[in-house]
């Protein structure tokens, strides 16, 4: 799989680069998290990030306005596994470089969509980006052997427990939380907490990108 940057041409269907924030005072937050042994951390709302000056202009320029919630994800990834979408956009803050491995919602057919349609690029640390609503995504993967923290900004609430309803359709399946539409690889793990099977073809690796 080829390997982008951000700031190509390419990426400009999926989102585009954030310009005109602060990110210092998110970082110095973000310093103090605990990275894990293994695997990978999502917190969808943390205060301490929160509180910083910054996330208010991000409620107000980046968001019009409708309340927010910064969260993080840290630690180590190599797989795909899994791709979402929300109905809304979503910032992400890359305190270290970071691979996103991204799918675009129009190629959902049927209910399924095939991984060798995903493009990755390379997102530098402290860069900030705006996936838009259409873009399927996931947990980043680790560049360094370190790992990574990412800074997550979504709209107050997403990601929270799914209300239950009757679904009619292959869309109300991936429902998996509020203002959250998931698809699973059928070896992801996430399929044992009752994902939507939906991708198709190999799950991407990390080995594999920019063969």
């Amino acid at each position: 799989m080829k390997l982008y940057n951000v700031n190509d041409s390419e990426f400009k269907e999926y989102g585009v680069v954030l310009d005109g924030y602060d990110y210092s005072e998110l970082f110095q937050c973000l310093h103090n998290v605990s990275m894990p042994e293994t695997g990978i951390v999502y917190v969808a709302s943390e205060t301490a990030l929160e509180n910083c000056a910054e996330a208010k202009k991000m409620e107000i320029r980046g968001f019009g306005g409708y309340p927010v919630q910064l969260g993080y994800v840290c630690g180590k990834n190599r797989v795909l596994n899994c791709l979402e979408y929300h109905k809304s956009s979503e910032f992400n803050i890359a305190m270290d470089d970071i691979i996103l491995v991204l799918g675009h919602k129009k190629n959902i057919t049927d209910g399924k969509f095939d991984a060798s349609l995903c493009k990755a690029f390379f997102v530098p640390a402290g860069t900030g980006v705006e996936l838009y609503g259409t873009t399927l995504h996931y947990a980043p993967f680790h560049v360094n052997d370190n790992g990574y923290k990412m800074i997550c900004v979504l709209p107050r609430g997403t990601n929270s427990p799914k209300i239950d309803f009757d679904a009619e359709n292959f869309e109300d399946k991936m429902c998996f939380g509020v203002n959250k539409w998931l698809m699973a690889h059928k070896t992801a793990s996430e399929v044992n907490d009752g994902a939507y099977v939906g991708i198709t073809g190999n799950n991407i690796t990390f080995d594999r990108i920019g063969d």
